[in-house]
């Protein structure tokens, strides 16, 4: 993993994402993030570098009307659904998907929770306990992307990883502090 540029204004690096079909630029609702820190703030840079860098995103009904992508998206949570503001490379809008968020409460929460017991950990557990942290960190991290992929079926093709990224940067959008 590369270290990631301060904003995800920056091109993709060349030979990354093959295809049109891709996120290029993607964004958080600043006024839907109500508190950071250094690890969350961290985790949101990696998950926007990372997914910038490799991911697939073909927005089914945009795609039908012809658009060929790549894409901007922006994210925000509205009435307690998920909006993803999808808009073409010059930011023209192309559609906007709203995601029911009641099944993610739980895998949230969850993750949460084991994120905090992973920091607490780093600072002072043996190798093998940070380890044993890790492994169910991910373990939820990737039911969570395996439910989004669910909930996308049909409205975007995208894949697991970019799945993933996406479940960590839902999370940032819960952070209550």
């Amino acid at each position: 993993m590369s270290t990631p540029p301060p904003d995800s204004d920056l091109p993709p690096a060349p030979g990354s994402s093959a295809g049109a079909h891709r996120i290029v630029h993607i964004s958080l609702d600043e006024e839907t993030i109500l508190w950071r820190n250094a690890d969350v703030e961290q985790e949101r840079r990696v998950a926007i570098y990372d997914l910038i860098e490799e991911n697939t995103f073909k927005p089914v009904r945009a795609a039908e009307r012809g658009a060929k992508g790549p894409y901007r998206l922006h994210l925000s949570v509205r009435d307690g659904r998920l909006a993803m503001d999808i808009s073409d490379e010059a930011e023209a809008p192309l559609e906007t998907l709203l995601i029911g968020l009641a099944r993610f409460r739980r895998p949230i929460r969850e993750y949460f929770a084991i994120c905090d017991s992973y920091y607490q950990a780093i600072r002072k557990a043996t190798p093998t306990e940070i380890e044993t942290i890790d492994m169910a960190r991910r373990g939820i991290h990737n039911n969570a992307a395996e439910l989004l992929l669910e909930r996308l079926e049909g409205k975007v093709e995208t894949d697991f990883p970019t799945a993933r990224r996406l479940f960590t940067l839902i999370c940032v959008l819960h952070i209550k502090g």
